[in-house]
């Protein structure tokens, strides 16, 4: 099967600074946070891009395995881990997500603008199964563009930014089209307790959401 980000994966990392700055790396990095990461803990990511997130992680001390059905991201990931120079503990695996059954398994499991590529239906069954890949006290992380909030200019300029990138991802890699999803709203349905919300900012707006979640007994 064609990798559908043959097109996007060179240039993803660059387009997100064009488009962002600095702002969508420190949404991913915004959870990661000693009171939520300890050396030696298991974190799955998701989706992973060009994962200057896991590597982050992985310099913390967490023992990190990130997956991604796309050959072209993994590649830039690779590149980007060698640069560093450094001995991490990093688990790579070249996989559809929902074909990972390690349940259980991961004290932290996250899924950084990684869940919109999806409809609304098959979002919700990828994130239920991410939840049930985590151990019963894991955190899940979701970070992604925010709700947009406001008066009515503020909410509209969201909405065209928000478009104008899932447009990019709609036309190169056929991501699906659709409004911004309620994250907070999926994961408490899901039996998360949301414990945190952290925004990233663009230009004096809160662009980005970033949601810490709490699996409880019956999640």
């Amino acid at each position: 099967m064609k990798d559908k980000y043959w097109l996007m994966g060179p240039v993803y990392d660059a387009l997100s600074f064009v488009f962002a700055g600095n702002s969508i790396l420190r949404c991913k990095c915004s959870m990661l946070t000693p009171e939520n990461l300890k050396p030696g803990d298991k974190v799955l990511f998701a989706g992973i891009g060009h994962g200057k997130e896991a590597i982050y992680a992985a310099e913390q001390g967490a023992d990190v395995t990130v997956v991604d059905l796309s050959k072209a991201m993994l590649d830039k990931f690779k590149q980007g881990l060698d640069k560093t120079n450094k001995d991490l503990k990093i688990n790579i695996v070249h996989s559809d997500i929902m074909k990972v059954e390690a349940f259980g398994k991961y004290d932290m499991v996250v899924a950084n603008f990684f869940l919109n590529v999806f409809d609304e239906s098959f979002m919700a069954e990828v994130l239920s199964h991410l939840i049930k890949l985590g151990k019963e006290d894991a955190f899940i992380v979701v970070g992604d563009f925010a709700i947009p909030e406001g008066n009515v200019l503020a909410r509209f300029a969201k909405r065209m930014y928000w478009y104008l990138a899932i447009g990019i991802f709609w036309i190169t890699t056929g991501a699906a089209l659709h409004p911004v999803y309620d994250y907070r709203g999926h994961m408490t349905r899901q039996g998360l307790n949301v414990i945190d919300k952290k925004h990233s900012t663009v230009l004096g707006i809160n662009a980005y959401t970033a949601f810490l979640g709490k699996k409880t007994p019956s999640s």
